[in-house]
């Protein structure tokens, strides 16, 4: 792998999931290009480093032309996911929240996989406030009060905190790197 693919793989991980990498959001959800960049290797490479910080990269979905990468905290989509309502509804949907993230996780990939439409469920893994993910799910997507980093049902006031926190968190990354920092001196991960 070249220092170069190295650099423009971080620079999407930040782009997509920087709130994620700063530990601010317990996960993210993006799709690339599965011909512009190695993504196992790439995903291989970002576990081994990251994952001292508890920092993993997962393929959830992979098509043609693209490939669905989760960039997730364990510590905090773990706690997420034991949350009572989160896990009384992930039960209902047929998940095993109690056997831990990676049953949670398999489980996320085969509804992606069979599914027509994106499971509404994902809102739960990415951290959205309770009322945001209910209200979308029993909105079906519709009728939202705002529509930013996610569509808001709940509390416009947080929603707005929280959109300008992931922008600082962007920000901070985008800068680090454009000082030339790789992605894990900015992560103050160890070589």
């Amino acid at each position: 792998m070249s220092d170069d693919a190295h650099r423009q793989f971080s620079e999407k991980l930040v782009q997509h999931s920087a709130p994620t990498l700063l530990g601010i959001k317990c996960a993210s959800l993006f799709s690339l290009s599965s011909q512009e960049f190695d993504l196992p290797h790439h995903a291989a490479i970002f576990n081994r480093r990251a994952g001292v910080k508890g920092l993993r990269c997962r393929i959830l979905c992979q098509c043609k032309n693209r490939i669905l990468l989760l960039v997730f905290r364990e510590s905090l989509l773990a706690r997420r996911l034991q949350e009572p309502w989160a896990a009384a509804l992930l039960h209902h949907l047929g998940y095993e929240p109690e056997k831990g993230i990676q049953i949670c996780l398999e489980k996320l990939a085969s509804r992606i996989a069979e599914s027509s439409e994106f499971p509404h469920e994902i809102g739960i893994f990415l951290g959205y406030p309770k009322e945001d993910v209910l209200g979308f799910i029993a909105n079906k997507g519709a009728n939202c009060k705002l529509c930013g980093c996610w569509k808001v049902y709940g509390n416009i006031g947080i929603a707005r905190q929280m959109f300008a926190r992931y922008r600082k968190c962007h920000r901070y990354l985008h800068g680090r790197l454009a000082e030339g920092q790789d992605l894990y001196t900015a992560l103050k991960i160890p070589a």
